[in-house]
């Protein structure tokens, strides 16, 4: 699964600083599959396709903060739970019940991420 940010969002800010994945970006804010990740050059997306992962990418939210799902592993391999969660002073980052995940499928993007 993933984790969303819900439209009760404040916009405080405090749960992009906690993403080890830098999956979380302010609404109406560009993103890139390479940010805070190793990935580079042409990627292989989860889906199949390819990406440049330098390449901008729409916001998902141009309203509240948001969170990229094919970037979020609810900070598997990280800490033992979703940080922004942890730290979201009005529980707005909650599982995205559309994106359901098993741990092994967080761990591999992850590490796909990461290595």
């Amino acid at each position: 699964m993933a984790i969303i940010i819900t439209d009760e969002c404040i916009n405080c800010g405090a749960c992009e600083p906690e993403c080890p994945n830098n999956a979380i970006y302010e609404g109406g804010v560009e993103w890139t599959w390479a940010g805070g990740t190793n990935l580079a050059g042409s990627i292989t997306l989860p889906d199949g396709s390819t990406a440049d992962a330098d390449k901008s990418q729409e916001p998902v939210s141009d309203e509240f903060y948001y969170i990229v799902p094919d970037k979020c592993t609810e900070c598997n391999g990280f800490h033992e739970e979703p940080q922004c969660a942890a730290v979201c002073p009005v529980d707005c980052c909650i599982i995205d019940e559309t994106n359901i995940e098993t741990e092994e499928q967080l761990l591999s993007k992850k590490e796909r991420m990461h290595s």
